[in-house]
Protein backbone atom coordinates (compact mmCIF):
# COMPACT_ATOMS: atom_id res chain seq x y z
CA UNK A 1 0.00 0.00 0.00
CA UNK A 2 1.31 3.44 -0.98
CA UNK A 3 1.76 6.05 1.70
CA UNK A 4 -0.46 9.08 1.42
CA UNK A 5 0.32 12.72 2.08
CA UNK A 6 0.03 14.13 5.60
CA UNK A 7 -2.26 17.15 5.77
CA UNK A 8 -1.28 20.27 7.73
CA UNK A 9 -3.45 23.33 8.24
CA UNK A 10 -1.93 26.77 8.68
CA UNK A 11 -3.64 30.03 9.52
CA UNK A 12 -1.06 32.53 8.31
CA UNK A 13 -1.21 36.26 9.03
CA UNK A 14 1.18 38.27 6.89
CA UNK A 15 2.37 41.84 7.45
CA UNK A 16 4.80 42.60 4.63
CA UNK A 17 5.81 46.21 5.07
CA UNK A 18 8.30 45.96 2.21
CA UNK A 19 5.55 45.17 -0.34
CA UNK A 20 2.68 46.81 1.58
CA UNK A 21 0.85 43.48 1.65
CA UNK A 22 -1.29 42.59 4.65
CA UNK A 23 -3.44 39.50 4.63
CA UNK A 24 -4.67 36.34 6.27
CA UNK A 25 -4.55 32.97 4.60
CA UNK A 26 -6.08 29.64 5.54
CA UNK A 27 -3.68 27.17 3.95
CA UNK A 28 -3.78 23.42 3.55
CA UNK A 29 -0.35 21.88 3.03
CA UNK A 30 -0.10 18.31 1.83
CA UNK A 31 3.29 16.95 2.91
CA UNK A 32 4.42 14.20 0.56
CA UNK A 33 5.74 11.09 2.39
CA UNK A 34 9.25 11.86 1.11
CA UNK A 35 9.10 15.52 2.16
CA UNK A 36 10.65 16.68 5.42
CA UNK A 37 9.15 19.16 7.88
CA UNK A 38 12.00 21.52 6.98
CA UNK A 39 11.11 21.53 3.28
CA UNK A 40 7.42 22.03 4.05
CA UNK A 41 8.16 25.02 6.29
CA UNK A 42 10.46 26.57 3.66
CA UNK A 43 7.55 26.22 1.19
CA UNK A 44 5.32 28.00 3.69
CA UNK A 45 7.94 30.75 4.15
CA UNK A 46 8.15 31.17 0.36
CA UNK A 47 4.38 31.56 0.25
CA UNK A 48 4.52 34.26 2.91
CA UNK A 49 7.25 36.17 1.07
CA UNK A 50 5.32 36.20 -2.22
CA UNK A 51 1.73 36.11 -0.94
CA UNK A 52 -0.83 37.09 -3.54
CA UNK A 53 -4.40 36.08 -4.33
CA UNK A 54 -3.18 34.12 -7.38
CA UNK A 55 -0.21 32.41 -5.69
CA UNK A 56 -0.86 28.77 -4.95
CA UNK A 57 0.71 25.49 -3.99
CA UNK A 58 0.94 22.88 -6.73
CA UNK A 59 1.22 19.12 -6.65
CA UNK A 60 4.95 19.74 -6.09
CA UNK A 61 6.95 16.56 -5.59
CA UNK A 62 4.26 14.49 -7.29
CA UNK A 63 4.61 16.24 -10.67
CA UNK A 64 7.92 17.04 -12.39
CA UNK A 65 6.38 19.68 -14.65
CA UNK A 66 5.19 21.91 -11.80
CA UNK A 67 7.02 24.01 -9.21
CA UNK A 68 6.29 23.99 -5.48
CA UNK A 69 4.31 27.23 -5.85
CA UNK A 70 3.30 29.32 -8.78
CA UNK A 71 1.41 32.41 -9.69
CA UNK A 72 -0.37 32.50 -13.01
CA UNK A 73 -1.83 35.46 -14.83
CA UNK A 74 -5.54 35.53 -15.56
CA UNK A 75 -4.70 34.32 -19.08
CA UNK A 76 -2.78 31.30 -17.73
CA UNK A 77 0.82 32.47 -18.22
CA UNK A 78 3.24 31.63 -15.43
CA UNK A 79 4.22 34.91 -13.79
CA UNK A 80 6.15 33.40 -10.86
CA UNK A 81 7.69 29.94 -10.48
CA UNK A 82 8.96 29.05 -7.00
CA UNK A 83 11.02 25.94 -6.28
CA UNK A 84 12.31 24.82 -2.90
CA UNK A 85 15.40 22.69 -2.37
CA UNK A 86 18.35 21.83 -4.57
CA UNK A 87 16.91 21.13 -8.03
CA UNK A 88 18.76 19.93 -11.08
CA UNK A 89 20.21 22.77 -13.17
CA UNK A 90 18.12 21.64 -16.17
CA UNK A 91 14.94 22.05 -14.13
CA UNK A 92 15.91 25.61 -13.16
CA UNK A 93 16.75 26.43 -16.79
CA UNK A 94 13.36 25.09 -17.89
CA UNK A 95 11.59 27.14 -15.18
CA UNK A 96 13.39 30.32 -16.25
CA UNK A 97 12.29 29.74 -19.84
CA UNK A 98 8.64 29.11 -18.87
CA UNK A 99 8.07 31.84 -16.26
CA UNK A 100 8.41 35.60 -16.20
CA UNK A 101 10.19 35.34 -12.83
CA UNK A 102 11.71 32.32 -11.09
CA UNK A 103 12.64 32.11 -7.40
CA UNK A 104 14.62 29.32 -5.85
CA UNK A 105 14.79 28.81 -2.08
CA UNK A 106 17.80 26.76 -1.00
CA UNK A 107 18.14 25.19 2.44
CA UNK A 108 20.33 22.55 4.02
CA UNK A 109 23.45 24.36 5.26
CA UNK A 110 26.67 22.98 3.81
CA UNK A 111 24.80 20.91 1.21
CA UNK A 112 23.21 24.10 -0.17
CA UNK A 113 26.64 25.78 -0.28
CA UNK A 114 28.07 22.90 -2.31
CA UNK A 115 25.06 22.90 -4.65
CA UNK A 116 25.49 26.63 -5.24
CA UNK A 117 29.23 26.29 -5.93
CA UNK A 118 28.48 23.65 -8.60
CA UNK A 119 25.65 25.59 -10.25
CA UNK A 120 26.39 29.32 -9.79
CA UNK A 121 28.13 29.80 -13.14
CA UNK A 122 25.42 28.00 -15.13
CA UNK A 123 22.58 29.84 -13.40
CA UNK A 124 24.21 33.28 -13.45
CA UNK A 125 23.07 33.89 -17.02
CA UNK A 126 19.35 33.96 -16.12
CA UNK A 127 18.25 37.53 -15.45
CA UNK A 128 14.80 36.39 -14.27
CA UNK A 129 16.18 34.04 -11.58
CA UNK A 130 16.46 34.89 -7.88
CA UNK A 131 18.27 32.42 -5.63
CA UNK A 132 17.85 32.79 -1.86
CA UNK A 133 19.16 30.57 0.92
CA UNK A 134 17.42 29.97 4.22
CA UNK A 135 20.11 29.70 6.93
CA UNK A 136 20.25 26.38 8.75
CA UNK A 137 19.44 27.89 12.17
CA UNK A 138 16.36 29.63 10.75
CA UNK A 139 15.01 26.51 9.06
CA UNK A 140 15.56 24.54 12.28
CA UNK A 141 13.60 27.20 14.14
CA UNK A 142 10.75 26.93 11.63
CA UNK A 143 10.70 23.15 12.06
CA UNK A 144 10.24 23.62 15.81
CA UNK A 145 6.89 25.29 15.03
CA UNK A 146 5.45 22.39 13.03
CA UNK A 147 2.07 21.16 14.18
CA UNK A 148 -0.82 19.61 12.27
CA UNK A 149 -2.74 22.84 12.89
CA UNK A 150 -0.61 26.00 13.04
CA UNK A 151 -1.37 29.63 13.86
CA UNK A 152 1.51 31.67 12.43
CA UNK A 153 2.29 35.35 12.00
CA UNK A 154 4.88 36.51 9.50
CA UNK A 155 6.23 40.05 9.63
CA UNK A 156 8.56 41.33 6.91
CA UNK A 157 10.36 44.65 7.19
CA UNK A 158 13.53 45.90 5.53
CA UNK A 159 14.29 42.41 4.24
CA UNK A 160 14.16 40.87 7.72
CA UNK A 161 11.54 38.21 8.42
CA UNK A 162 10.00 37.24 11.74
CA UNK A 163 7.81 34.15 11.96
CA UNK A 164 5.90 33.73 15.21
CA UNK A 165 3.73 30.94 16.48
CA UNK A 166 3.14 28.75 19.49
CA UNK A 167 4.96 31.23 21.76
CA UNK A 168 8.15 31.23 19.65
CA UNK A 169 9.63 33.67 17.20
CA UNK A 170 12.16 32.81 14.51
CA UNK A 171 14.16 35.50 12.74
CA UNK A 172 15.03 34.72 9.13
CA UNK A 173 17.66 36.69 7.23
CA UNK A 174 17.82 35.19 3.77
CA UNK A 175 21.19 34.92 2.08
CA UNK A 176 20.88 36.34 -1.44
CA UNK A 177 22.85 34.13 -3.83
CA UNK A 178 21.60 35.74 -7.04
Amino acid sequence: MALSATIFKAHLQISDMDRHYYGEHQLTLARHPSETDERMMVRLLAFALHADERLGFTKGLCVDEEPDLWQKSYSGEIELWIDVGLPDERRVRKACNRAVKTCLYLYGGRTADLWWQRNADKLGRFANLTVLEVPEAASAGLVSMVQRSMQLQCTIQDGEIWVSGDGRTVTVNLLVRQ
